[in-house]
């Protein structure tokens, strides 16, 4: 009768009271506008294959994602934490052990021999005032934090395999304007050089036209190694090589990654994946304070086994031979010099830290985002404004060489608009190249997953 008394008390006992204080989320400590009304409605997550358009560059991503050291690395750290975490999960549940022994001995002539079989739960601790809870609630925070910071990892690579994957593609543009502009002036330089043997040209003109040879010749020498060391950190950020059957790459131009809407800055706060690490480790902390809470109250802890014990082996599971211990253990802190208020103390101002961090994330996440919104804004004025300035150029550059032609002007106004030519052009690609920068960083800073 008294043993269906208590075992309805089990769960009550296993689960006690907890002493964690109620979590409430920090507000956010950043305007809820984009400066310059900059923004769009509210989005729940940005879609990666809708923002990588160039089926290329997703390909050579998930071949980073899949092959980087980095990424894996951070993945074994969320695998060791797990591990942690489940080691801290199992202090909830009682330790079961089961043993045996055997003894002889002999005094005063008699040889004796003890046999026995027992099981049973050693020092369990009955989690009353949820300091266990507590370290549980804090270990499992620490691995979702750790998750999270696995998937920072993550966005981070994808970021810098596009932005360099975009630098690949711009130099590929620079070398492809360099050996157009190189081609161009070499048949110009041999025409030159025809007119001064007949004495129909200077000196001047024609080493004013080598010059320009020369120093196409030197860009595309630039280029070609700047490009060489761009496809090495791909390859090194990928883990292996670039296969040779992906897709053709797109051009700056042709919408190798899309525009996108940065929606709220509240929305910050469910999708940077710092900014969820930085709250697990803020809940982890809240938690640690109500295992500290937990230290200034008794703790009681359970030994009880039950088996049976007989002088004859024979006899180690007959009626009669059983036995049985319960051993209850309280322990009431008293005097403990201080050591669990300045635990308390320590755990409340670890949790202030993880509040100040917490808030200095989102600050430098709504300043990254808006920084990326008056970026987006300014490139696409100074596109508009060089796309213009080429056009001019292209057209100046066709009547200075009709002018010259007909002989109305010198050379040199042919060689000054060549040159204006080909600078506004490779302005345009590189200002091409800030602007999809621009976005796979605008990209990264409002926690677009993969």
């Amino acid at each position: 009768m008294h043993s269906r008394l208590f075992i309805p008390l089990i769960p009550l006992l296993l689960s006690g009271c907890s002493l964690i204080p109620d979590y409430q989320r920090p507000g956010a400590p950043v305007a809820d506008r984009w400066p310059n009304g900059g923004g769009g409605s509210s989005k729940d997550g940005i879609d990666s294959r809708g923002f990588f358009g160039d089926p290329r560059l997703r390909r050579i991503i998930a071949l980073s994602l899949e092959n980087n050291r980095d990424v894996r690395i951070a993945a074994l750290n969320v695998e060791q934490i797990r591990a942690q975490y489940r080691i801290s999960r199992s202090e909830l549940f009682p330790t079961v052990g089961v043993g045996g022994e055997a003894a002889s001995g002999r005094s005063a002539g008699t040889t004796t021999h003890l046999y026995g079989a027992t099981v049973g739960v050693t020092s369990y601790e009955l989690d009353l005032f949820g300091r266990v809870r507590s370290l549980n609630k804090s270990a499992l925070e620490n691995y979702l934090a750790s998750d999270e910071a696995r998937r920072g990892v993550q966005l981070a690579l994808a970021s810098e395999v596009a932005v360099q994957y975009l630098t690949e593609r711009a130099l590929l543009e620079q070398i492809a304007l360099s050996e157009r502009t190189l081609g161009a002036v070499s048949k110009t330089y041999d025409l030159i050089n025809q007119r001064f043997t007949a004495g129909d040209a200077s000196d001047l003109d024609v080493q004013s036209v080598n010059t320009q040879v020369q120093t196409a010749k030197v860009n595309l020498a630039t280029y070609r190694q700047q490009l060489a060391q761009t496809q090495n950190a791909l390859m090194l950020l990928s883990g292996n090589s670039i296969p040779s059957n992906l897709p053709g790459g797109r051009g700056l131009d042709s919408g190798i990654v899309h525009d996108l809407s940065p929606g709220l800055p509240s929305s910050l706060v469910t999708r940077r994946p710092d900014i969820r690490e930085a709250e697990h480790n803020l809940i982890g902390a809240n938690a640690d304070i109500g295992a500290a809470r937990a230290a200034f109250f008794p703790s009681v802890t359970l030994t009880a086994n039950g088996g049976t014990a007989s002088s004859s082996f024979s006899r180690l599971f007959k009626s009669g031979s059983g036995t049985w211990l319960f051993s209850p253990q309280i322990n009431l802190p008293i005097f403990t010099g201080g050591r669990n208020q300045a635990n308390l103390d320590a755990a409340v101002v670890r949790k202030n830290i993880q509040v100040a961090t917490y808030e200095k994330t989102i600050q430098t996440a709504f300043r990254e985002v808006a920084d990326g919104l008056a970026a987006r804004s300014g490139l696409a004025n100074r596109i508009s404004a060089t796309e213009a300035l080429v056009a001019a150029q292209e057209k100046r550059f066709s009547l200075a060489d009709a002018r010259y032609q007909r002989g109305v002007d010198s050379y040199f106004e042919v060689l000054s608009a060549q040159q204006d030519l080909y600078a506004a052009q490779q302005s345009l690609i590189q200002l091409r190249l800030s602007r999809e920068a621009n976005l796979v960083s605008l990209y990264k800073a409002l926690g677009g997953g993969w």
